[in-house]
């Protein structure tokens, strides 16, 4: 299977359609809205209608309203979307784009707590292979 490459407006509409499980264009482009995106309703549909014909949306009708769902996963996007970047602009190395992540972005205790966990899990699963 081809995974499919969003555009970073469509990934914006994919996040909310992801977060909401389906949605109308209205829903979605009032969300749009409350993000700072001020972009009108026909921009909105023509995008998500442009979404339906490649395959990354959905639409089933709901009396005369349109109710749109996500055709991909989140996960297996973002896990896509990741492994190009790494390869085209870190060399294959996620070590780099670690570093390059954290060095740009002052991480929360939180977050680095996050990151310890996950290093301990990995280096625990490692150890049992």
């Amino acid at each position: 299977m081809i995974l499919k490459r969003p555009t970073e407006s469509e990934l914006e509409i994919l996040e909310i359609i992801w977060q909401t499980g389906s949605a109308t264009v209205r829903q979605v482009n009032e969300l749009l809205e409350q993000k700072g995106r001020n972009v009108g309703y026909t921009t909105t549909l023509k995008m998500m209608q442009i979404m339906t014909e490649k395959g990354l949306l959905s639409r089933a009708m709901q009396g005369r309203t349109h109710i749109y769902s996500a055709m991909i996963q989140a996960g297996a996007t973002r896990n896509a979307m990741i492994d190009r970047m790494i390869t085209a602009a870190f060399g294959g190395s996620a070590t780099k784009l670690i570093l390059q992540a954290l060095g740009n972005h002052k991480a929360t205790p939180e977050e680095l707590r996050e990151i310890r966990e996950l290093i301990e899990k990995l280096e625990k699963e490692q150890k049992q292979a």
